[in-house]
């Protein structure tokens, strides 16, 4: 559960999240950082279906225990009007309601949608988070983040010319939206704190990744139709140097905008590059760039070392990575000074590392230890703190499934 500090942002914040797996639960996740209170309302018997997510130890989920640190586990029979009743009064005293589902009627049709919430909630945030959105030809079509990555154009860029679209194995698109959502609920609360208007957010995965066309659409207008959006492999179609390079051991990505062209000559000691009409621009670089990667890529090759070439790039200002995979980047010095892989204490599993939290607020500079709750942990908690429910009624409730 949420560690009660009074510098915690969110601090008497009241979550009722229905959602499951990732694009939902990753909102709560945020909030729960931030100290809000999280009630997470299970279908029973088998809970939120991220609990059966891979890799399993002992029956429970590293991918559960990430996304819902922080959370008050309610389990809930839904086929019994008892649980949906108990469902409905939660949500009529929370701040904000969060869901996932498919489709709008699940919760349509027990009461739980936020037309319904609104009669006794008038102030509530109700965020819905789906694969599509709730309007639209696509709003009940089912789909998680492979399909939004591919229904956005952007799978459709991915990987290199000569093979099939590729994919981003890490959830992109959940992620994304997960942000989104974070972002979304931040101004709706900072609204309804200047107004007192609570509102219905509808936030579509796809519409998130569609986002990230920060060139795609306007470039294809723009140059009628001469650029077309497609798979560029490791190098940039419109501008040069921006790509994959072969270091003298591994690849290294490399980025140097018109600006920079100067610091990669200098590096390179190849002033004559710089005056060479043919590199002009970056798109005149972009379109020559057969002539430049083989030339760029033998300079590197002279490094004993990719660490090497990295040092000297950097003594030019030239913006350039290895490219690291998820474990060189847990031993990682930069990412130990920012916090970014964080090792949570897990009951069962005991340290486990996980991604830290990317803000850095100055007034929050201290995060909770939070740890993810067992299926209806906190059923007695929640009830009884708040609904008002006696000990003898939950036990009743318990009893009867």
């Amino acid at each position: 559960m949420a560690e009660e500090a009074p510098d915690l942002m969110l601090k008497g914040i009241h979550v009722v999240d229905f959602s499951q797996y990732l694009a939902g639960a990753g909102v709560s996740r945020m909030l729960a950082e931030l100290g809000a209170d999280i009630t997470k309302v299970e279908i029973g018997p088998v809970g939120d279906g991220g609990r059966l997510l891979p890799v399993l130890k002992d029956q429970r989920s590293g991918f559960f225990i990430q996304h819902n640190r922080g959370k008050k586990s309610l389990a809930l029979n839904w086929e019994r009007d008892e649980a949906l009743e108990i469902a409905r009064d939660l949500a009529a005293k929370a701040d904000v309601v969060l869901e996932n589902f498919g489709t709008a009627e699940t919760l349509r049709s027990r009461g739980l949608d936020y037309e319904s919430i609104r009669v006794r909630n008038p102030s509530v945030i109700y965020l819905s988070v789906s694969a599509f959105g709730r309007t639209g030809p696509w709003a009940n079509k089912p789909g998680f983040d492979f399909i939004a990555q591919a229904a956005s154009g952007l799978m459709h860029m991915t990987g290199s010319p000569d093979e099939p679209p590729g994919v981003v194995w890490s959830a992109i698109a959940d992620n994304n939206a997960a942000v989104h959502g974070f972002a979304g609920l931040g101004y709706a609360l900072f609204h309804r704190e200047k107004t007192g208007q609570g509102q219905f957010l509808d936030l579509a995965m796809v519409d998130c990744m569609f986002h990230h066309h920060e060139i795609a659409l306007q470039a294809w207008h723009l140059s009628d139709g001469e650029f077309v959006p497609e798979r560029m492999g490791r190098h940039h179609q419109l501008v040069f140097p921006v790509g994959l390079f072969q270091g003298p051991q591994k690849h290294l990505a490399l980025l140097a905008l018109d600006f920079q062209w100067e610091n990669v000559c200098r590096a390179m000691d190849r002033i004559d590059l710089l005056t060479d009409p043919r590199y002009a621009d970056i798109s005149d670089r972009a379109k020559r760039q057969n002539e430049l990667i083989p030339l760029i890529e033998d300079w590197m090759a002279t490094f004993d070392t990719d660490e090497d070439l990295l040092e000297h790039l950097e003594e030019y200002r030239v913006p350039a990575s290895p490219v690291l995979s998820p474990i060189d980047a847990i031993d990682h010095p930069h990412f130990a000074a920012r916090e970014m892989v964080r090792w949570v204490e897990d009951p069962i599993h005991g340290s486990v590392p996980i991604p830290g939290f990317p803000w850095k607020f100055s007034t929050n500079d201290q995060l909770p230890d939070l740890v993810a709750p067992l299926l209806g942990e906190h059923n007695a908690d929640i009830l009884m703190t708040k609904l008002g429910y006696s000990i003898e009624q939950v036990q009743e409730l318990s009893d009867a499934g």
